[in-house]
């Protein structure tokens, strides 16, 4: 690099990831205009979830979420509503929203502007409510919200492409983290591989869920026919969930008869279905498990949605005996 070529300070330097932009975007917002609150949000299987946000007339936390099909911000993307409402009550689906968008809610002025991916689908919106309604000069902002949002939506294509490039170079090293048994990532490597999807999946709020599997009958086998037996048991199940896994999904086998995967981008009705398939490719295979599942959030992240599934399985063993069903 030429020695040269002018440097600019740290602090000056723009924000490369979307949380960072995101966050700098809130706090602009909320100096520049003074709102209840100001937020950035992810429209995601139906939900609308607070990626970053600041409410002091609120005191709602990051990661709060609310039903989309309800939310002042639905309309808006359409174009069947305003981006800009100093007064929601003369907006007759405003004024219908402002009712049952969540208990103790009150919505006098509301602000809102789409997030646009490069193909003109929806990511987010950047939005803004107020309990009091607001002066008609609150219209003078539209050029700013124009502005913003294009940064938001340039930032986050250029993140995503850096943040995809950067997964697939951590699948590569996959064979470093493989256990020897099965194949599949093993403990260290499902550590090391949720703790760079946990950075992903808060930057950008991607939906996903972890599943648990314990392998029933292990130690019988192991016990009655011997460890060979047993190795070829676990091996025959590693390789039946094997074949479930959907492309960009992660496998692992996380020690002696227990089993994870992150469903990444999956939605908590396609995991149900994915678990239904692993179960019927266990069977096949003559082999028996227990699942749990969780969806990931922003609150909890995938270390809770990883505790929430492990529960889950061990609940599902709990009432398999009590119903004295084989486990």
């Amino acid at each position: 690099m030429d020695p040269d070529t002018p440097f600019v300070a740290a602090q000056l330097r723009p924000a490369r990831t979307f949380d960072a932009a995101c966050a700098t975007v809130v706090e602009y917002l909320s100096r520049a205009v003074p709102m209840g609150m100001w937020a950035v949000s992810r429209v995601v299987d139906g939900r609308q979830i607070m990626l970053a946000l600041d409410a002091p007339a609120y005191g709602m936390p990051q990661g709060t979420e609310f039903p989309y099909a309800t939310s002042f911000c639905r309309t808006m993307v359409t174009g069947e509503t305003p981006r800009i409402a100093p007064d929601v009550s003369r907006v007759p689906e405003y004024a219908r929203a402002a009712g049952i968008v969540a208990p103790d809610v009150v919505v006098g002025a509301y602000v809102g502007t789409p997030i646009v991916r490069p193909d003109g689908a929806l990511f987010g919106t950047v939005c803004g409510y107020d309990p009091e309604s607001k002066p008609e000069s609150l219209h003078e902002i539209r050029p700013l919200l124009d502005l913003l949002s294009s940064m938001l939506s340039a930032v986050l294509e250029a993140d995503e492409l850096a943040t995809a490039t950067a997964r697939e170079l951590e699948l590569a090293r996959r064979e470093a983290d493989t256990d020897a048994l099965t194949g599949l990532l093993n403990r260290r490597g499902w550590d090391r591989f949720l703790s760079t999807e946990e950075l992903r999946h808060r930057r950008f709020g991607d939906p996903a869920c972890v599943v648990v599997m314990d392998l029933d009958h292990l130690k019988t086998v192991n016990d009655t026919r011997g460890h060979d037996a047993g190795d070829d048991y676990i091996r025959r199940a590693a390789a039946a969930l094997a074949r479930c896994v959907r492309g960009g999904d992660v496998l692992a086998r996380l020690g002696g008869d227990e089993f994870g995967m992150l469903a990444v981008g999956a939605t908590v009705t396609q995991t149900v279905e994915l678990v239904e398939r692993m179960e019927s490719a266990l069977e096949a295979a003559g082999v028996s498990g227990s699942f749990g599942h969780a969806p990931y959030s922003v609150v909890a992240g995938l270390p809770g949605a990883w505790q929430a599934a492990d529960q889950a399985m061990y609940e599902r063993k709990r009432l398999r005996r009590a119903t004295r069903e084989p486990a």
